[in-house]
């Protein structure tokens, strides 16, 4: 359990959206949902605004973080727990930017005929792709590989060539792992 998943917890049980809670929170959906992904931390006010807009302590939020900094888990459970925005991808990231400094990992949600962005300004970085569910098409400079349920790609960072798009009928879930 980490920060993303606990405050997405406590929204879900108060049965309240990500733009109820944005807006009581006086932040943007967007952001609120980077938060929910661990993809951004909230400064502290701002974590007291969302904590107070889910209905969560945030004393006893902290207490339920304290003793889980050092494994980060995502059950398969969870993954109905995923909010697709508009741009038809979500990230659900691990743990929190100031605790990824070696590896950035995540689990991927990508509808149909959606691409995921390629990592800006990476240099030297490597890559894994790993198809938990659905079909993708990896485009890596020259070549093309299509990947479906089970297949792993394992790659050098293409920043100005690559791409990673859902070529399948449903969802694909997908574990990525990448060095930073």
């Amino acid at each position: 359990m980490n920060l993303g998943s606990l405050l997405r917890r406590y929204r879900k049980n108060q049965k309240l959206t990500l733009k109820t809670v944005a807006e009581k929170a006086g932040v943007s959906e967007g952001f609120m949902s980077q938060v929910e992904n661990n993809a951004k931390s909230p400064s502290l006010e701002t974590l007291m605004n969302i904590c107070e807009a889910v209905g969560a302590d945030i004393g006893e939020l902290m207490n339920q973080l304290k003793n889980q900094e050092r494994l980060f888990t995502f059950t398969r459970a969870e993954w109905d727990e995923v909010d697709l925005p508009h741009t038809g991808f979500a990230t659900r990231r691990f743990c929190a930017p100031e605790d990824r400094t070696v590896l950035d990992s995540a689990v991927l949600f990508i509808e149909p005929g959606k691409s995921i962005p390629v990592r800006k300004n990476i240099k030297n970085a490597q890559e894994i792709l790993c198809v938990l569910q659905g079909a993708l098409e990896l485009r890596h400079g020259d070549q093309v590989l299509n990947l479906t349920e089970g297949d792993t790609a394992h790659f050098w960072t293409e920043p100005r060539d690559q791409s990673v798009t859902n070529r399948g009928k449903g969802l694909a879930v997908v574990l990525w792992v990448g060095t930073i």
